[in-house]
């Protein structure tokens, strides 16, 4: 049965659970932004400098007011790291600073360190080492060069030199180094603009150069002999490069890709590329002179990068999901649409496969792979692509979709927002499990099956279902409205967008070259990948990433919502189990500044202009 939460029910809590911060902070300016990191140390940014908060300790875990105003903008994240990335100043008066924010200490700053202009910064893991290029300050010489930094312990391990200072030249002579590095055992692999560089980071002698330019980053295969090199032009489009471990150019000619490489897979038959072409912004004579907008999927020689497909597979949009196979490539469309190609270019699948758009899931299960989109599903024999039910399941397109695996009872649960459809795996016969209608038009974003039942959730909305579909409570809280409403930005939230990301590209992600699952959202593999990214760096900061990681969710058997309370706008607490208000805490402001702290159980609220209250939730 629906309750709402009345005035006297708000009163009574309000009394039994009223709130006091376990810590208050101070820290000076007015504060612009803050934002909950990976680690969950809350970086906040302002007036008063750039300061971090550590849950559970008194003082601010940093504040380095030394910077001056930091604003939100000149901050950059490195995902899935305890560092994070300041950029002040203008072209020629700038200050880059990298900090491990997890340890509370600066681990390189321009100037301190010996530069006068960076041009390049990049934070290379696992190996978890900064390159910096630039030119060094006079007191340094006044080089062009390139700078190596142990970011245990911010260690500067070697600069080398691009060019002589003393001596007089064209300035056009001078190297610059361009692209992202590359580390290769004990060498270091710089692209400039006039070639690429292996330098022995030993003892900082350069060991060849290469003939490619003006390369933005490269890889290497399992083997560390072989070396591609990608160039993005200025139109648009790339160009691939390989080259030995000697230095040798393995080409005879670059291979021109049209578009932007978002896929590249180096594989024991050859090379998979994916390539995004995007035309959109062109008008008049140009559009109609160019190619449509959509990816491109090739397979190259990795001998010489010939095509090894005689006719490349249609796709008609963007790849959303790409996954390497043992018999081939399988890929699905975002505007909808499946296939498989086998190595040598053959259709697997008797056909394309005809699917809705906005493909939410392609998972692998014991009878096939199902995908779910906004308007259908199935599952189909991934040999053939053939249906393994009847035929695919149709819904109304909903404002958004969720779904879920219910291994006790075999089945696969979509929730198209006002229907909770069943659908049994072994036959494909679907049933309506329930009907529900969310207060404020609300739909599940949500679905989770639990012990107690199965669990949908929206932002104001909380519903449980017994296993047959019968109601067990359907908790509602109006929100505070919509001109004032802020809505809740968790940690786990950007801890799972921030794994998916960093695992290795794909937007296809968990169920890509991570392993297929029929645990469809499943939360503990998405942080086991996430484990996995910490567990061969040796440092502390990482080491206390990856043990927070292991911990379970303090607050996983809870839902917080934000409404409007009796002392004012507020985040009421609420077990998923059975619904019951476990705590209230107001936060005595219309529009409030805050962030959820899932991992670590702490609420951080803005109090004031300058000031930070932390709650135990």
């Amino acid at each position: 049965m629906r309750t709402i939460a009345t005035a006297l029910l708000v009163l009574l809590a309000t009394a039994l659970l009223a709130q006091q911060p376990e810590h208050t902070y101070q820290l000076g300016g007015k504060i612009e932004s803050m934002t909950l990191t990976e680690s969950g140390v809350l970086i906040v940014v302002g007036g008063g400098g750039l300061a971090g908060i550590k849950a559970g300790e008194q003082q601010p875990h940093f504040n380095f007011t030394e910077y001056g105003k930091v604003k939100e903008e000149e901050l950059e994240y490195v995902p899935a790291s305890p560092y994070l990335i300041v950029n002040q100043g203008g072209m020629f008066s700038q200050k880059k600073t990298v900090i491990d924010y997890v340890a509370g200490r600066q681990l390189f700053a321009t100037e301190e360190n010996g530069w006068k202009i960076l041009t390049g910064l990049h934070v290379l893991l696992p190996q978890n080492k900064l390159v910096v290029y630039g030119t060094r300050s006079q007191k340094a010489g006044g080089a062009s060069a390139v700078g190596l930094y142990d970011l245990e312990s911010g260690k500067e391990e070697k600069v080398f030199a691009l060019n002589d200072p003393k001596r007089v030249g064209l300035a056009s002579a001078i190297p610059i180094a361009s692209g992202k590095p590359l580390i290769v055992g004990t060498n270091l692999l710089v692209p400039t603009s006039k070639n690429t560089l292996c330098i022995d980071m030993a003892s900082g002698n350069i060991l060849w150069t290469a003939k490619a330019d003006k390369l933005s980053w490269m890889s290497v295969d399992r083997s560390g002999k072989e070396i591609y090199g990608f160039e993005e032009r200025p139109n648009g489009d790339t160009r691939i490069h390989k080259i030995s471990v000697t230095g040798e150019m393995l080409w005879a000619d670059e291979r021109k890709i049209k578009g932007k490489l978002t896929r590249f897979e180096i594989l024991p038959k050859g090379l998979a590329v994916v390539s995004d072409v995007d035309n959109s912004d062109k008008k008049g004579i140009a559009k109609l002179a160019s190619a449509a907008s959509e990816s491109r999927i090739a397979f190259l020689s990795a001998a010489d990068g010939s095509d090894l497909w005689d006719k490349a597979p249609k796709t008609k949009g963007y790849v959303q999901h790409f996954y390497i196979m043992d018999d081939g490539i399988l890929f699905g469309i975002a505007s909808g649409g499946i296939n498989k190609i086998s190595f040598d270019g053959q259709t697997l699948f008797r056909k394309p496969l005809s699917t809705g758009e906005n493909i939410h899931t392609m998972a692998n299960t014991p009878k096939g792979l199902i995908y779910i989109t906004d308007t259908d599903a199935n599952i189909v024999d991934l040999k053939s692509g053939e249906s393994i039910w009847n035929k695919p399941i149709k819904y109304k397109k909903a404002a958004a979709v969720a779904s879920a695996y219910d291994a006790g009872h075999q089945r696969y649960l979509i929730s198209t927002g006002n229907e909770l459809l069943a659908i049994n795996e072994n036959t494909g016969d679907i049933s309506t499990l329930a009907n529900m209608k969310f207060e404020e038009k609300e739909v599940p974003y949500k679905l989770q099956v639990r012990k107690e039942g199965l669990l949908l959730s929206s932002d104001q909305n909380l519903l449980m279902l017994d296993f047959n579909g019968g109601r067990k409570f359907h908790e509602y809280y109006k929100s505070p409205g919509q001109s004032t409403f802020v809505k809740i930005a968790t940690g786990v939230l950007a801890v799972a967008g921030t794994a998916m990301s960093s695992a290795a590209a794909y937007q296809g992600g968990l169920y890509g070259h991570h392993g297929y699952s029929n645990q469809l959202n499943d939360y503990g593999k998405e942080m086991k990948i996430y484990q996995d990214g910490f567990a061969d760096i040796a440092s502390a900061s990482f080491k206390e990433m990856n043990k927070r990681f292991k911990a379970t969710a303090a607050t996983e058997n809870a839902q917080f919502i934000l409404t409007k309370l009796d002392g004012g706008v507020g985040l009421v607490k609420l077990n998923k189990d059975d619904g019951k208000n476990q705590r209230e805490i107001v936060l005595k402001d219309k529009k409030p500044v805050y962030q959820v702290d899932e991992f670590g159980g702490m609420l951080y609220y803005q109090s004031g202009s300058g000031e930070i209250a932390a709650y135990r939730l």
